[in-house]
């Protein structure tokens, strides 16, 4: 097995990631979250700036990321797991990193997105976790660092 070619199947095969977040007491949460990537090793979602997970970004910016299919029966999981560090993107960014978004978007069937969504007086911000360590669960149920 090739764990990064399996590695870089989990990503593309997934639409949701699980992102762990806390805030600035230590508090956890995790939220799933729509995402495309960005050459598997930045992953980017819009949200809210008022939600929970978006507020702990903006505390504390370490992340846990993990990309797996829940359907899979006991024993077949496999899973990507990332360290990583989130923030919203910046103004000179966002256009670039909007239209990686949409074209995920369009090539599943969902909506368009453009810089206005995610800016200004928008509900919605566009965010950014970038990779520092990447891991792959094989069917052994062992943890093996891949570069992507």
């Amino acid at each position: 097995m090739d764990a990064a070619v399996t590695a870089r199947e989990i990503v593309d095969r997934n639409r949701y990631l699980t992102l762990a977040t806390a805030d600035a007491a230590g508090r956890p949460w995790a939220s799933p979250v729509w995402y495309a990537h960005d050459d598997y090793r930045a992953f980017l979602w819009v949200s809210r700036p008022d939600a929970r997970h978006s507020a702990n970004i903006g505390e504390r910016p370490e992340v846990g990321i993990v990309i797996f299919d829940s359907t899979v029966p006991v024993g077949g999981a496999a899973a990507v797991f990332a360290e990583a560090v989130a923030k919203e993107v910046d103004a000179p960014e966002r256009e670039a990193a909007i239209a990686m978004f949409s074209a995920r978007s369009v090539a599943t069937g969902l909506r368009a997105w453009d810089a206005g969504d995610v800016g200004g007086e928008a509900a919605h911000r566009l965010y950014r976790a970038t990779a520092s360590g990447l891991y792959l669960l094989d069917e052994g149920d062992r943890r093996v660092s891949v570069t992507l």
